[in-house]
């Protein structure tokens, strides 16, 4: 858990930003690979990926400000720290409105394409959390367990305690998540069928998640964590998604 892995004058190489680098870079060369086995316009997955990521970034930095409302008040100069500070449901979102957009821009079909780069989605949330790892963000809570996690002293998180290590169990599952997505991608009978699963699975993996995350910053409604309220309303939308698909596949 070293997030500085390397420094060359006044350029640091940061865990983080290595692992988030590779996780875009891997999501475009299989999104690439698998447009042209799907006879799809490989062109648009540069552009699609880069207003997608702009799209996320927004929607994730937009997500943590809401959720941080009183403490902006109390302190306003939160809003220009524009380095730390974002969450990840409001990172999808927000990267769904942007794709979304940009298709409708270029008249292509959204359904398509949304299955297309949703794997690659998985895929570099996998790779993205691994950084979240090395950085210490995202930690879990205290266990007395043989599989937790002590980090480090100038980790974002706690030193000293073990952990439970949140970080790399998420990193596991968005990996699982992309394997999960690519073969199912191969038997869907309709498009939008593999944007519904990622959805579902994602943000039911994610609830259960929540209860053993150990960082508090996330903000609340009532008992549950923001990311678990946003999880209950996306996984009913996209069980319904889902379910709307199949039916109209039964009509034909």
């Amino acid at each position: 858990m070293k997030n500085d892995l390397l420094t060359i004058g006044p350029l640091t190489i940061h865990g983080y930003g290595l692992m988030i680098a590779i996780g875009i870079l891997a999501a475009c060369l299989v999104a690439s690979y698998r447009a042209k086995r799907l006879d799809l316009n490989a062109d648009h997955i540069a552009s699609l990926t880069l207003w997608s990521l702009l799209g996320g970034v927004l929607g994730a930095k937009l997500l943590y400000w809401f959720t941080q409302l009183n403490n902006i008040i109390q302190n306003p100069k939160i809003l220009l720290n524009f380095t730390e500070g974002f969450v990840v449901y409001g990172g999808i979102i927000g990267g769904i409105l942007a794709g979304y957009l940009y298709c409708r821009i270029k008249k292509l079909n959204f359904l398509k394409y949304f299955d297309l780069l949703i794997p690659s989605v998985a895929l570099a949330q996998g790779f993205g959390r691994i950084g979240c790892f090395l950085a210490g963000c995202c930690y879990g809570m205290e266990t007395t367990s043989h599989f937790g996690v002590i980090f480090p002293e100038h980790s974002l998180a706690p030193s000293g305690v073990a952990l439970i290590p949140t970080q790399l169990i998420s990193s596991g599952l968005d990996f699982l998540l992309f394997t999960a997505l690519v073969l199912f991608a191969k038997k869907k009978t309709r498009d939008g069928q593999v944007a519904a699963l990622y959805l579902i699975l994602y943000s039911a993996g994610r609830f259960v998640l929540e209860f053993f995350r150990g960082d508090l910053v996330r903000g609340h409604v009532g008992a549950l964590t923001t990311s678990q309220f946003i999880s209950i309303f996306i996984f009913l939308f996209s069980i319904g998604l889902m379910i709307v698909s199949v039916r109209k596949k039964k009509l034909k």
